[in-house]
């Protein structure tokens, strides 16, 4: 037992660094989480209460909009029957009635231009003197409506609606269809005489209308009457309820729709752009500080540990010129005196780690070129995940449900045929849209395959010249560009071929960052949009591309630096290594790149010079 629980002490030592850069590095990341983390939670604490605020002031605000755009069309037809509550002629109708004002009042123009399709005169104790509803597509009158409405305003206290102002408005259910009703009791003009009964109007509310009062796309739900407001809240948007009351305040429908969850969706990228950006600066910092350590601090002292042991090892004691130290470095100068005698050993370390380096910037930028690659298949999985769907499905099954009625008015009718061929002509673009987007997503992770294995077959040689056509590659490249970013970019380029000496998959990936670089620096000038142009000109033995852009350009004098690997005129970016990698492919497949511009503001042309394929362009000669 004794023997395992040393063991165990032993491993757990072993395990916990001891070097002195190995602590340091330790406690600045445990201290870098610790930042992060608190930085974190400090964000999420101030912007996620603040931004789910403003989303409920928004959603209260919706509420009150629907419940003064429901008052408001209640109230528009209150005014309306007030009217006919107000006149004489009414008012003596009422004591005498008689054809002449029934064929006035209630005819179908007058109805028409009230928008009503129904009216009632009703007597104080409830008996209906005079009733009238008609169909406002064809204004014939409608006596099955006009029961269901004489039916469901039996109950009704009328003069509770009425109330001390003579007049009011309640919303009523007839089955299928919601109405506004409104009351205004019968007297003359000039305010004499005791009421003689009521004069009721009918206007029904669609679902249509209803969105066209709230300006968002609402529904009247008659199945489902909620008695509160209802507010439920959706990964992307908040589905709102608000009940449509009728008389003694008892809900008869429900106004539904949803709203976008804009702004918490605003607060949620907020706090998580913030949380990256505090852990890459986090992240900036601890690298710094590591690499400071280890120039000033570790090197130094593992280079006076190893060399002492050369020396010790060779027995040959060599001075070191260096400056003198007043730190505990200083006292160890004697120990560098031995280092001049091994500098061409340490030379040759340095080259082999510079090749080692090549190898490993080599691996990084095919991975850059996959990226570049794998850009569009990312943007159209996306697209597909947050489109949403053309057509509502329920809405073709009630549709198809309703043309196998019977009784199904042939007006009616035609509109749900109508209906459901735009919805199947909707459904068959969206589904070709898919279909033309998959395809190139398919044709750019073929182009990631190609890129991975001509790198495993290229790994340890020069590339294989080829003849390729460079305004296919061009014309492939570009159709995956469309998709690489947000912007929308133009592309123009030469449909005839030009046959050069290359390697295809090689140059495909150059054209491929030339155009990735172009798009960047279109973005970069905060517009929506861009254009790309590329010409091809051929001499004797050489072919010359000219990629231009109208992005935000660079100094003329600082085009040779962008060649240099880790240099990048982007700050969000740490690479550097496109351009740098694109050079040195050309230069292998005997080929140059260069970069200019007329200033900042005024775009960039990327100029190719590659070998011409003469044997190509012979054959196409003698075939022409």
């Amino acid at each position: 037992m004794r023997a395992l629980l040393a063991g165990a002490a032993h491993g757990l030592r072993r395990r916990i660094p001891v070097s002195l850069g190995a602590k340091l590095v330790l406690i600045l990341t445990a201290v870098g989480l610790l930042g992060s983390a608190a930085i974190t939670l400090l964000l999420a604490a101030i912007i996620t209460p603040s931004f789910n605020q403003l989303e409920n002031s928004a959603v209260s605000a919706h509420v009150e909009r629907t419940r003064a755009a429901l008052a408001d069309f209640g109230a528009k037809l209150e005014t309306a029957v007030r009217d006919y509550g107000d006149w004489t002629d009414s008012y003596d109708y009422m004591g005498r009635p008689n054809r002449a004002f029934e064929e006035d009042s209630f005819s179908t123009t007058a109805m028409a231009n009230l928008a009503v399709p129904g009216m009632a005169y009703v007597r104080p104790d409830g008996s209906v003197v005079l009733a009238r509803w008609i169909d406002t597509a064809t204004q014939e009158d409608s006596p099955e409506m006009k029961a269901r409405f004489l039916h469901k305003l039996a109950p009704v206290d009328l003069d509770a609606i009425a109330g001390s102002d003579s007049s009011g408005s309640f919303y009523m259910r007839l089955d299928d269809m919601i109405a506004a009703i409104g009351v205004a009791r019968i007297r003359r003009s000039d305010g004499t005489g005791d009421p003689r009964g009521y004069v009721v109007m009918a206007r029904t509310l669609t679902s249509d209308q209803l969105s066209r009062l709230l300006q968002i796309s609402a529904r009247l739900d008659l199945d489902t009457q909620v008695r509160e407001l209802t507010v439920v809240p959706h990964v992307s948007r908040v589905e709102i309820a608000v009940p449509v009351r009728g008389p003694g305040d008892t809900p008869v429908a429900t106004a539904a729709y949803s709203v976008p969850r804009d702004l918490s969706l605003l607060g949620k990228r907020m706090l998580l752009f913030a949380t990256l950006g505090t852990v890459l600066l986090m992240g900036v910092v601890l690298i710094v500080l590591r690499r400071a350590i280890a120039r000033l601090v570790l090197r130094p002292l593992h280079r006076v540990e190893r060399h002492m042991g050369l020396v010790r090892e060779s027995g040959s004691m060599r001075l070191l010129k260096e400056a003198p130290r007043d730190d505990e470095i200083g006292s160890l100068v004697t120990s560098f005196n031995s280092m001049l005698r091994q500098l061409k050993d340490l030379r040759e370390q340095l080259e082999m780690q510079s090749f080692k380096l090549g190898r490993s910037e080599s691996a990084v930028a095919v991975m850059h070129n996959v990226r570049n690659a794998l850009n569009p298949i990312s943007t159209i999985l996306s697209q597909g995940l947050g489109r949403s769907e053309a057509v509502d499905r329920g809405l073709i099954d009630k549709a198809v449900a309703e043309l196998i009625r019977d009784d199904l008015p042939p007006a009616r009718r035609q509109k749900l045929a109508a209906f459901l061929a735009a919805a199947t002509e909707a459904m068959e673009a969206e589904r070709e849209e898919r279909r033309r987007q998959l395809e190139v997503g398919r044709e750019a992770l073929h182009h990631v395959l190609e890129i991975i294995g001509k790198q495993q077959e290229a790994a340890h040689e020069r590339p294989q010249l080829e003849a390729c056509d460079i305004s296919d590659i061009i014309a492939q490249n570009a159709t995956i560009a469309r998709y690489s970013g947000g912007s929308s970019i133009a592309f123009g380029f030469p449909s005839t071929p030009h046959w050069v000496r290359a390697n295809r998959v090689i140059l495909s990936q150059v054209v491929g960052n030339l155009f990735a670089n172009a798009a960047e620096a279109i973005a970069a000038t905060g517009r929506e949009s861009g254009s790309i142009s590329v010409s091809v000109t051929e001499a004797e033995d050489s072919v010359r591309v000219v990629i231009r852009d109208d992005g935000d350009g660079f100094e003329p004098g600082s085009a040779p630096t962008l060649f240099q690997r880790g240099f990048s005129t982007r700050k969000h970016k740490s690479g550097g290594l496109g351009l740098h990698w694109c050079a040195n492919a050309l230069g292998a497949m005997q080929g140059k790149l260069e970069l200019r511009s007329d200033g900042p503001g005024t775009g960039a042309r990327a100029v190719l010079t590659l070998q011409a394929a003469g044997e190509m362009r012979d054959s196409e000669d003698l075939a022409a």
